[in-house]
């Protein structure tokens, strides 16, 4: 066991929490700094709900810029970009395009899946150990194609036939029949049979309660900021006032770029807007296994007696804010696939922004700084890849993890 620390961890979204539970596991006195009235309201509070551990390739990959053009084009298309004056947003860009090619993305799939992985196992040892009431299940993923060229092109890239299974449309209706009107469309699908759903916020608030339990935890409300102190360290001030800690740990989403400037980092972040509908729905008339329709790039997951639809990617949005256009498209297409899981007009509507690098690789590293580590920039995999992150973060200060995880590009 390490020697015990005082961890100040920022930031009460899923990547936090998770990192201030996993620190408390090893033996360190925690503190988790969180702005608002409580843990887990922003890109955490209504994602996809998917634990896609076998699913994790970046959306930066060879053909996705020819592809994206063709979609900004389209009203209604799965990403949307409005340009602005803003040097940061086309520095990503531009970080972005250099990694859309298929030798990055085989070198970053393979970096995600092993800490994907890593967050399955060490997940299934939490909820063994008591952690619960966050509508966990193991239904497997689906991922239904419409584009033969698309659909042969993940086939392909199947290795393992025990943990992702190719299958016709007629395969793909047999595992989950809610989608067999859906079949005389498909060119086929991949099914991962291991791969899980829950409630991401559900789970947030399970940390919460399972640290406040423990007396070396401290739940702290309000305003962070980051500042260079005395002998090359990292200071924390919280609502202006000095705040003693051993370790800082900044995993405050899309807001941590604005947290380590003062520092002289400009990390490569930037908040991609997603949306969902949560639908409540006759158990009956849902999937019962988690299901992306790829093509469309919306995702479909059933979470306890609702039905959680998540899709789109705005690139330029400034504000988590709800464009009503975008929340109809999603209505509109979840009434088109799944008729009868409905009625979508009364789904509540969501908006967040996914704190996400342009390789799609997290920062999860130590610092210039011996007293600041980062854990940023999971983007739409951050419930997926959250406990691998916190635990690649103990691994950091234990001083046992083979080197810092970094965005590439």
């Amino acid at each position: 066991m390490p020697a015990q620390r005082n961890i100040t961890v920022i930031g009460g979204g899923v990547t936090g929490l998770a990192t201030a539970y996993a620190l408390l596991r090893d033996g360190h006195a925690v503190t988790l700094l969180e702005r608002h009235g409580d843990v887990g309201e922003e890109a955490s509070f209504a994602n996809g709900g998917q634990l896609s551990y076998r699913y994790v390739h970046p959306l930066a990959d060879a053909g996705v810029p020819r592809e994206s053009l063709s979609w900004l084009l389209q009203a209604g298309s799965p990403i949307s970009l409005r340009l602005r004056a803003d040097p940061h947003q086309w520095r990503w860009m531009l970080a972005f395009l250099r990694a859309c090619n298929s030798t990055t993305n085989a070198r970053n799939s393979r970096a995600l899946l092993q800490l994907a992985l890593r967050s399955q196992d060490e997940l299934g040892r939490w909820r063994s150990e008591g952690l619960k009431d966050f509508l966990w299940r193991q239904p497997g993923k689906l991922v239904v194609y419409r584009n033969a060229a698309k659909f042969r092109k993940a086939a392909a890239g199947v290795s393992n036939p025990e943990l992702e299974q190719v299958l016709s449309p007629t395969e793909c209706a047999r595992v989950e029949p809610a989608f067999a009107a859906l079949a005389p469309k498909l060119a086929g699908g991949i099914f991962s049979p291991a791969d899980e759903v829950a409630d991401c916020y559900r789970f947030c608030l399970s940390l919460r309660d399972a640290m406040t339990a423990m007396p070396s935890f401290t739940l702290l409300r309000g305003q962070a900021s980051l500042g260079a102190g005395a002998n090359g360290r990292c200071d924390v001030m919280v609502d202006g006032r000095a705040h003693d800690t051993d370790l800082v740990v900044l995993a405050a989403g899309v807001g941590s770029r604005q947290m380590a400037r003062p520092l002289g980092f400009d990390l490569p972040l930037y908040g991609l807007k997603g949306y969902s509908l949560t639908a409540n729905s006759p158990a009956g008339t849902m999937p019962d296994v988690s299901v992306t329709d790829y093509d469309n790039r919306v995702v479909y997951a059933r979470l306890g007696d609702a039905l959680r639809i998540a899709a789109m990617v705005d690139i330029g949005a400034r504000d988590a804010s709800i464009n009503p256009h975008r929340i109809a498209r999603l209505r509109a297409l979840a009434s088109e696939t799944l008729p009868q899981a409905g009625p979508y007009d009364t789904a509540r509507p969501w908006a967040g922004l996914r704190p996400a690098t342009p390789s799609g690789v997290p920062i999860i590293a130590r610092t210039r700084y011996p007293n600041l580590l980062f854990n940023v920039g999971q983007g739409a995999l951050g419930f997926t890849l959250s406990v691998g992150s916190a635990l690649r973060i103990r691994d950091l200060i234990r001083g046992t993890a083979a080197a810092s995880l970094t965005d590439a590009t």
